[in-house]
């Protein structure tokens, strides 16, 4: 959500006084970019046939429209005039239960990320670019589609000072919205007009017209994980945090991320898809801890391990209290604490939430980001091991299913995008540690693979023939680590645009991968080696190059986030860090490639530290073999063979020694064959490789601070 903070004072200026000037300037086409009227199947003119996965969300938004005039319902003296409703749950998660799908349920859209907007008469969706075009088949034609991101579409803020000039009460639950969002939606709202007002509502009207919603509530139990995969004690990870909370003047800190609680406490469970976390608050002072946790989810080994059942805190003690006691003990205990912090936003990490944030008496309060963030992002020697462990399973499993895969399509067998993504999930699943995936398994076949996260469903999914790229993104969540890898493969022969899409993305990885560099580097600053290929051809990708990834933790995970764009904050790299490399190229209505390896963060020793600095590179921890058929091989340079040559050397070496382990031996001579030494030439440097080194130098002149 960090990218919904920033605000165009001229695009405010455009909608308040200059609208009609300048929409004069603009084409029809861009007019119903601007407006959000560009939708599929939804002409004013005629019934066209509509999507076959688009919901129909009009008695749902006439319901919700009713509960918005009526004071009573809303137990407000005053009705509203639009409701704002997010993506996010009580914590600010990125996967929710089907319980917090809240947005969904009023939209129809299924995709991650995204707010809506309800007024008495519109209903407006904004979605980012990669979801652009599953929000469009997914919500129905009472929808107005903004594309988040696109300089001709106003933001929130804009689009409701444009439609409120005379004042508005704009709605919100102030428990599912970060408080660093609130906040600034709010100053921009009041900054133009002291009459458009953000109010808390006291209910969550999306709960009271969603029929049935209490059954998608399911409980589940907790559990502990053992220092052989975490390799630090809880009480040590405490300590740790109560020492940067000093560096930072908190006496005690809220945490509310249950990606942190489940770091800080060793503690797991079932209550959040894909990512194995409780859905708890944990206060943290220089003398307690406190879990907020459903008991019923605690009865097993949880008290006994945090030693909760003992008379009286101690420094080896955890106490733990219902759920729902977080809301009074904070206010309470904020009248002892003189200064608590209150998690601000951090690339993938909102931050508390504005209930919160507004518990904590503003000169107690301590706004800055978690300092659990970096310390769970630098994995310890434990934590490393588990995740080059993993990902040597990970890739077992990868290849253990392409060579099944390939072997059951050329003798014929029927293969859709659903069958392949349950297939996958089924070889993952089997392997030692294996617990969960990761996210829900991409699977993209032909112009499906133009949607950089298509995701199939039965009424989606559609055959897989020779014809075309097919583009398979998943992961998994083993007790030592998350895996997350993309490959793109074809089954047929490959098109010379294919191959050529295909190359232009495998160098952007491999320019990436190589790069030495010195410790001061931003990170956003390696971005461009993996885009330079495209750029080349005029392409490019409508997403991040890479993201940070937990150890049985969350898939994208602070502070780790590899774009040019520097609307967010930039960090260093650590040696310790996880992070991927996920280039890709997306044709509308033709296909799509994406490769994506997971890189480790290590230290060069060997170099020198001129002024000081130390030097860092990359290995690759993800073993899944490229598609050769796919390679241009005279696009490559002798550095990206030698690259690819000891890529597959390695994971002949540790693939191919757990596959002979577990007897696969059709798997282990299917990854033979698709890791066999590339020749290398001597031949002069490309134009395009010059380029790219070219690229290189002068990101480490100019990027370095």
């Amino acid at each position: 959500m960090q990218h919904k903070v920033t605000f165009g004072a001229v695009w405010t200026i455009f909608l308040i006084g200059g609208v009609t000037c300048m929409r004069h300037n603009l084409s029809a086409y861009e007019q119903r970019i601007a407006s959000g009227e560009l939708r599929k199947a939804c002409s004013k003119i005629g019934l066209l046939p509509q999507p076959p996965v688009r919901v129909d969300t009009t008695q749902r938004l006439k319901a919700l429209r009713k509960i918005l005039n009526n004071t009573a319902e809303l137990k407000d003296p005053f009705p509203l005039d639009a409701l704002l409703v997010t993506s996010d749950d009580d914590h600010q998660t990125e996967f929710v239960s089907n319980y917090d799908k809240r947005r969904e349920y009023i939209s129809g859209f299924s995709g991650r990320g995204g707010d809506a907007i309800i007024t008495m008469d519109k209903a407006v969706l904004w979605a980012d670019g990669q979801y652009y075009q599953q929000a469009n088949e997914e919500i129905n034609c009472d929808w107005l589609l903004m594309q988040e991101g696109n300089s001709l579409v106003p933001t929130q803020a804009q689009w409701l000072i444009s439609e409120f000039p005379n004042g508005a009460r704009i709605g919100a639950d102030p428990r599912l919205i970060a408080a660093d969002y609130w906040n600034s939606l709010e100053y921009e709202l009041q900054s133009e007009s002291e009459k458009l007002q953000l109010v808390k509502t006291k209910i969550n009207l999306i709960d009271k017209i969603w029929l049935n919603h209490s059954e998608t509530e399911e409980e589940k139990h907790a559990f502990t994980l053992d220092e052989h995969y975490t390799g630090k004690h809880w009480t040590q990870k405490v300590n740790e945090t109560r020492k940067e909370l000093r560096h930072l003047h908190a006496e005690a800190m809220v945490v509310t991320a249950l990606d942190e609680i489940a770091w800080l406490l060793n503690i797991r469970g079932r209550d959040i898809p894909y990512t194995r976390f409780v859905k708890s608050y944990v206060l943290l002072s220089q003398s307690s801890v406190t879990l907020y946790v459903d008991l019923n989810k605690t009865k097993r080994n949880v008290t006994t391990f945090f030693n909760a059942e003992i008379p009286g805190l101690t420094d080896s003690t955890v106490e733990i209290k219902p759920y729902g006691d977080i809301w009074l003990d904070l206010k309470t205990r904020c009248q002892i604490w003189k200064s608590v912090l209150v998690p601000s936003s951090c690339v993938y990490s909102p931050g508390a939430s504005k209930m919160i944030y507004d518990l904590v008496p503003e000169d107690k309060r301590v706004s800055k980001p978690s300092p659990i963030i970096h310390l769970k992002a630098v994995k310890n020697p434990t934590e490393r091991i588990g995740m080059r462990n993993a990902h040597v399973r990970d890739g077992v499993a990868m290849c253990r299913f392409f060579e099944y895969f390939e072997r059951r399509f050329k003798k014929g067998d029927f293969w859709d995008e659903l069958k392949v993504a349950q297939e996958i999930d089924r070889f993952r699943m089997v392997q030692e540690l294996a617990v969960d995936i990761s996210f829900r398994t991409i699977v993209a076949f032909g112009t499906h693979g133009s949607q950089p996260h298509y995701e199939p469903s039965p009424t989606t999914t559609q055959p897989i023939f020779d014809n075309s790229t097919l583009i398979i993104d998943s992961g998994g969540q083993y007790c030592d680590g998350t895996t997350d890898v993309t490959r793109t493969i074809h089954l047929g022969e490959p098109s010379d645009e294919e191959k050529d899409a295909y190359t232009r993305v495998l160098i952007g990885s491999i320019e990436l991968a190589s790069l030495i560099f010195p410790d001061n580097l931003k990170t956003g600053s390696i971005d461009v080696l993996a885009r330079a290929p495209l750029w080349e051809i005029g392409e490019d990708y409508p997403h991040g190059t890479g993201h940070g990834i937990g150890a049985f933790l969350g898939v994208h995970e602070s502070p780790i986030y590899i774009h040019y764009n520097p609307r967010m904050k930039q960090e260093h790299f650590k040696v310790g860090y996880f992070f991927s490399n996920e280039p890709g190229i997306y044709l509308e209505n033709k296909f799509g490639v994406r490769l994506e390896n997971i890189l480790e963060v290590i230290d060069k020793p060997y170099l020198k530290h001129s002024f000081g600095r130390s030097y860092l590179g990359f290995k690759d921890v993800t073993l899944v073999p490229y598609s050769n058929k796919l390679i241009k091989f005279g696009m490559l340079s002798n550095h990206h063979k030698k690259w690819l040559n000891n890529y597959n050397a390695r994971i002949r070496n540790l693939v191919g020694t757990e596959l002979k382990k577990q007897n696969a031996t059709d798997a282990f001579y299917w990854m033979m064959d698709n890791t066999q030494h590339i020749p290398e030439s001597l031949g002069s440097i490309t134009k395009q490789s010059f380029n790219l080194v070219f690229v290189n130098v002068v990101i480490l002149c100019y990027s370095v601070l």
